[in-house]
């Protein structure tokens, strides 16, 4: 299974990268399968550069937050649009009320929406795609939001979504090979409950998960990335980088 970073950017795009999405490459039955964990505002246009849009099997959205599912519009129109014709409906796997946010988002009327184009399917357990086991736990945020805990190849990743320290995010991260996990907030200042981590966080998390390797993401422009990386490494003593565009991992 292969992780490729499309952006990586937190809560809004930034001077270096757009906003939240990843690209999961994975070989069953003679061909290479493609999903997307999150295609948040400005990450369709570099995702050209790692793969073509239109080879994508399916999007899973962590929540409904504009820098982690606006880009929906844009692949909207590619879809609809192409110039080789409509092309197939592709599941779009989110949050309840995925399909109502997305259609109110490129103000079209919530019957039939993008319903043409994507496959709206709301969540309700483990998913099955081509070589992909992708099993959406509940984690804590302002609105309903979901860690990817993915396993293909017998190996297996977990991308955190927006979440703050939760049970169900260390259910999700309990042993994988990777924690792809957000650092939003400062260590030792006065951040508000129940929104974000900050880089202690996710290392804490990573300790007691016993992860293989440890990736910060979602840092916003308005910090230090170097800040976030740094408290961690107090914490987390195995493979730990930041998160940056283009970066590609096996897991």
């Amino acid at each position: 299974m292969r992780l490729t970073v499309v952006g990586c950017s937190g809560s809004y795009p930034g001077p270096d990268s757009p906003a939240s999405a990843y690209l999961l490459e994975s070989d069953l039955d003679g061909r290479t399968w493609r999903i997307l964990l999150d295609l948040g505002n400005g990450s369709l246009g570099p995702l050209h550069r790692y793969t073509d849009p239109l080879a994508i099997d399916g999007v899973f959205l962590s929540h409904l937050h504009a820098d982690h599912c606006l880009d929906l519009c844009s692949y909207y129109v590619l879809r609809k649009y192409h110039p080789e014709g409509a092309q197939p409906r592709i599941p779009v796997h989110g949050p309840v009320g995925v399909a109502e946010r997305l259609a109110a988002a490129y103000d079209l009327p919530h019957e039939p929406g993008m319903t043409g184009e994507f496959d709206f399917l709301e969540y309700a357990g483990p998913i099955r795609l081509g070589p992909f086991l992708v099993e959406p736990v509940p984690v804590v945020h302002p609105v309903p939001s979901f860690a990817l805990r993915v396993t293909a190849d017998g190996r297996t990743m977990t991308y955190s979504g927006d979440t703050a320290p939760c049970p169900g995010l260390d259910e999700a991260a309990a042993g994988v090979d990777l924690l792809l996990a957000e650092a939003s907030f400062l260590d030792g200042v006065d951040n508000p409950e129940g929104i974000h981590l900050t880089g202690r966080d996710a290392a804490e998390l990573a300790v007691r998960a016993g992860v293989g390797r440890l990736v910060l993401t979602h840092v916003p422009p308005w910090h230090d990335a170097a800040v976030a990386l740094a408290a961690a490494h107090e914490v987390f003593t195995g493979p730990l980088e930041l998160a940056r565009p283009g970066a590609v991992y096996d897991v």
